[in-house]
């Protein structure tokens, strides 16, 4: 198709704008159906195995053509026949005429279909966590870097006592913690259809081995196996259970809840000049305004998070409404669903990397912030230094709170700035000299164990995650304005494990 005759058709904004090359094959058509060749293959061998009339020249064939596809002929077959399955059974089949007799042998759709759908999911979360890990390592990172950095903590969005700008950092590297481990359990409990026919009864295998149980579930076992997979589902309607689904869905709808939360923290911070997403030396914030640095990343990160959480009800319902063994209103929600959620959070992690990994940090602005704050705050530490030098507690009390009122109209009244120490200073009541003030209200004293929080973390929690898995992990992105005309943006990551 040339780009006259695409502009003329809708096409994904996932394919044109948002996911990487590598999930965007993993969900193709050309990898489904290759999938439904191995397992045609993986069935073939197995059934030989367990002693049907099956021949290695026969499997052999089909090998040969495992990946030569002619999807002419698969489609030509579809619009014949209304069953994508069936329709790629004959086309293999032309391909491979001494095998034809056995592709599909005693198989409903579901064996390649469902098969097909869970082996393309595990390879998707393998996707997904080599990034998660990605992100984690760049946040650590930054974590370290400004662990020892004050900055003002906020709650209820109002201005509260100090942290440091590396322990905020691990509270986002926490939900990551938390994601990788649901996501590693969900991978560690992936299980395959199997071969169960059309009710799960497998009765088409029973009648292929003569009533041999054993050999059935030999069968379900082997083809396992075959494709990667340690165990398959006991038992099933026609299709594996769509709680399955559900629950990978949930994972996805996590893990954006993840970024969204990253994502509004540095739109906030940016909103105050604090820290910035990355910002390109050509890069336009606004047509119309040329002096802005809109943080787009964020905003988009925070625009496909919600698409994923939302999405997440899809399978839910899904699961909930399929009548006994099965029904078909499964597969067209199924189709869209399952494949943009992953796509959706392929790039929410693609920007989440490049986000994280090019964080600008504005320590003059954080340290004005503090400034204009950290005089109240530091009010109960004054107190306690007056009491210690003999001062009455109440009477000390008094003039703080007189001087905290005092300060804060001309702060909030006339737009000055905040004079509390100041006052402090000039009252002899004190005594406090500048050099004796500033050491008590020292922002470091203000922070807790935060730094030490940053360190622990770091080397009890996150470093072990990268022990136990040695990834060799190499980026690159690029992102552009969702105004662009001619928009890409990818993230590649090219794990050696």
């Amino acid at each position: 198709m040339n780009n006259g005759s695409r502009k003329n058709i809708y096409e994904s904004p996932f394919i044109s704008r948002y996911s990487s090359k590598e999930m965007l094959e993993l969900f193709s058509p050309e990898k489904k159906f290759r999938i439904w060749r191995e397992l045609w293959i993986a069935l073939a061998e197995a059934e030989k195995e367990l002693g049907l009339d099956i021949t290695d020249e026969q499997i052999d064939e089909m090998k040969k053509f495992k990946d030569a596809i002619n999807h002419d002929v698969a489609e030509q077959k579809e619009r014949e026949f209304r069953h994508d399955v069936m329709a790629h059974v004959h086309a293999y089949g032309e391909q491979c005429p001494k095998a034809r007799g056995i592709i599909h042998l005693g198989a409903t759709s579901c064996y390649v279909s469902d098969n097909a759908d869970l082996i393309i999911m595990r390879e998707g979360l393998k996707i997904i966590g080599t990034k998660i890990m990605a992100i984690i390592e760049r946040l650590a990172d930054f974590a370290v870097k400004y662990k020892d950095t004050p900055t003002l903590g906020f709650t209820h969005l109002q201005p509260a006592q100090p942290v440091t700008v590396g322990k905020r950092a691990c509270l986002w590297i926490q939900d990551l913690l938390i994601d990788m481990e649901d996501l590693e359990y969900l991978l560690s409990n992936m299980k395959l259809l199997g071969s169960k026919g059309t009710t799960g009864t497998q009765a088409s295998f029973m009648e292929l081995f003569d009533g041999d149980y054993e050999k059935v579930k030999k069968l379900d076992m082997l083809v396992a196996k075959k494709m990667g997979f340690d165990s398959v589902y006991p038992v099933s309607g026609q299709t594996y259970t769509r709680k399955q689904d559900s629950r990978i869905c949930n994972l996805l709808s996590g893990i954006a809840q993840s970024a969204y939360k990253f994502s509004n923290d540095i739109r906030l911070l940016q909103h105050m000049k604090e820290i910035e997403e990355p910002f390109e030396e050509k890069q336009i914030g606004s047509s119309a305004m040329a002096y802005k640095r809109n943080p787009m990343r964020c905003e988009r990160i925070s625009a496909l998070s919600r698409y994923v959480i939302v999405n997440a009800l899809n399978p839910a319902i899904t699961v909930s409404a399929q009548w006994l063994e099965r029904t078909l209103d499964d597969s067209a929600n199924r189709r869209i669903s399952i494949s943009e959620g992953f796509l959706a959070v392929d790039a929410v992690l693609n920007l989440y990397y490049n986000v994280a990994s090019g964080l600008v940090v504005y320590p003059r602005v954080i340290e004005k912030h503090l400034a204009d704050e950290l005089p109240f705050m530091a009010s109960e530490n004054i107190l306690m230094e007056a009491v210690k030098r003999g001062k009455d507690r109440q009477e000390m009390h008094e003039k703080i709170r007189m001087h905290s009122m005092e300060a804060a109209k001309k702060v909030k009244l006339e737009g000055k700035p905040n004079d509390f120490l100041d006052r402090v200073l000039k009252d002899e009541a004190f005594g406090f000299s500048r050099e004796e003030l500033e050491c008590i209200i020292s922002c470091e004293k203000f922070v807790g164990c935060a730094p030490r929080q940053v360190e622990d973390f770091i080397e009890y929690h996150v470093k072990p995650l990268f022990s136990s898995r040695k990834n060799s992990i190499k980026c690159n992105g690029d992102v552009q304005d969702d105004e662009n005309k001619n928009p890409q943006e990818s993230i590649n990551f090219d794990v050696k494990v």
